[in-house]
């Protein structure tokens, strides 16, 4: 299957780069650009998108607000997936637009072989945030989060199993499954299956929003910790 690529990004040179290294495969094909925000939802009128790689810093409207129309804020499973892209050290929006509904960020000057493969584990349905990325962005970012206090204040999170909030603390400080699954003692298929119970109890749509969850809560502190 033909995955159907949108490039969202004011610059257009890097909008031929990449146009440039996705029309080489095979399985992928871009079908839309665009320049800023207002012009994509436009597009998107008309133009069946699967993945849209998205600037986060444009014109009009920038790449946080443009994902959360087309995203719903994670709900609209019928939705094209949105990767964010960005330069990290200036684009301090990459936490909202993941909180907006993206399935992950990727910087821009990503190698090739990582942005496809990025781009195709979107579209099978993962998430795409490196763990190590993952402590990174959290690092920088959750002091733009309000304050908790030190008990969660989502009352779903009391539906997780003392083990399924184990697993989740985990996921919080950027750890891979099999990472969890050599912390905890545990079979990687097993960590795997916590996951996907965590995702459903929450109502989350992938390890990207049980990431902000945890932080938004006061599950785990700025620094990757986890709270008293």
């Amino acid at each position: 299957m033909t995955v159907r690529v949108m490039l969202v990004d004011d610059q257009m040179l890097l909008r031929t780069g990449f146009r440039m290294v996705l029309a080489a495969q095979p399985d992928m094909e871009v079908v839309a650009e665009a320049g800023d925000g207002v012009e994509a939802l436009e597009v998107l009128r008309h133009t069946k998108v699967d993945v849209i790689l998205m600037d986060v810093r444009m014109p009009h409207l920038d790449g946080v607000e443009t994902t959360r129309r087309i995203c719903g804020g994670g709900q609209q499973e019928d939705a094209p997936k949105v990767l964010i892209l960005t330069t990290f050290d200036l684009d301090e929006y990459a936490f909202s637009a993941l909180k907006a509904g993206a399935s992950g960020f990727m910087l821009k000057d990503v190698p090739p072989s990582e942005l496809l493969a990025a781009i195709r584990a979107v579209q099978s349905g993962d998430a795409v945030v490196a763990p190590s990325t993952t402590r990174r962005l959290l690092d920088r970012f959750t002091p733009m989060l309000p304050a908790t206090g030190a008990e969660p204040v989502r009352p779903e999170l009391g539906r997780l199993t003392e083990r399924e909030r184990e697993v989740l603390l985990l996921v919080a400080q950027g750890l891979s499954n099999g990472e969890i699954a050599a912390q905890l003692v545990l079979s990687e298929a097993t960590v795997k299956t916590h996951v996907g119970r965590i995702l459903t109890k929450l109502e989350l749509r992938d390890r990207v929003q049980a990431v902000v969850l945890a932080y938004e809560t006061g599950l785990v502190r700025a620094g990757g910790g986890a709270s008293a």
